[in-house]
């Protein structure tokens, strides 16, 4: 399964588990490298239950390793063409790319005709690394972020993407922090890329079902189209001008 973890690539997201104790620490830098893959849906079934068998033992054992915090396999429920992700989080850059490498070269060797089978249904993907912008987001990035995740991919300006940050921090944060607090939310995060394509920002949301989510998140949008918010609203549309949503079912998480 190589082409999951080549040498200069790494996994998502987005969507976007942590423990208790990266949680705690402000000076941790969350990491979430997210491999996206199309596949064929009438044979996913079968890639879920080859990542469960073959490649879940050895995520595992990285996360009791203490080499990665959490790994998750997330399922497409809603949105366009990605019907899989596999996530790594880590809490250093550079030890996200020497375990993404390290790992993909171990289960090629142990399990290559399982990494024939997955390759075969799920034939393309993408790799995004995100890292949490600091000071923005409410829950865990990962463990206890919700059996359900709503993922916004965003595609900014790139010469005012910081501006973005600033405004969803100084402007937006109370808004999503309102929901988490009241139990609606399980979390929200807010990463920007350090590799990937043509999506700058990541919003993710958790809760415990779909209806909970989308029911917060109507909620949220009315409030912030809201004239208290007007005008950092559409300040932050002119950076951040193109959206892409998808929900998600976590399968699989060890963190």
């Amino acid at each position: 399964m190589k082409f999951i973890f080549s040498a200069g690539l790494m996994t998502l997201l987005m969507i976007t588990t942590l423990q208790a104790n990266a949680q705690e620490s402000e000076t941790d830098t969350i990491y979430a490298y997210g491999t996206y893959f199309k596949c064929s849906p009438g044979a996913e079934s079968l890639a879920d239950e080859i990542i469960r068998s073959s490649y879940k033992p050895h995520y595992d054992q990285a996360v009791e390793q203490g080499r990665i915090v959490s790994w998750s396999w997330l399922q497409h429920y809603m949105g366009g063409q990605w019907r899989r992700v596999l996530v790594l989080v880590t809490n250093e850059l550079e030890a996200a790319l020497e375990t993404s490498g390290a790992l993909g070269e171990i289960i090629s060797d142990t399990s290559p005709a399982a990494g024939r089978a997955f390759s075969e249904i799920c034939d393309s993907h993408e790799d995004y690394l995100w890292e949490a912008v600091p000071g923005i987001g409410g829950g865990p990035a990962a463990a206890q972020r919700g059996v359900a995740t709503f993922s916004t991919y965003i595609q900014c300006d790139l010469a005012r993407e910081e501006r973005a940050d600033e405004l969803f921090r100084d402007e937006f944060q109370a808004v999503y922090d309102k929901y988490v607090g009241d139990g609606q939310l399980a979390s929200w995060n807010w990463f920007r890329q350090t590799v990937g394509g043509s999506h700058r920002r990541l919003l993710n949301m958790g809760a415990d079902d779909h209806n909970t989510l989308l029911t917060a998140r109507a909620a949220i949008l009315q409030e912030l189209e809201g004239r208290k918010y007007q005008r950092a609203l559409r300040e932050f549309r002119e950076i951040c001008h193109t959206t892409t949503d998808y929900m998600w079912d976590t399968a699989m998480e060890t963190s």
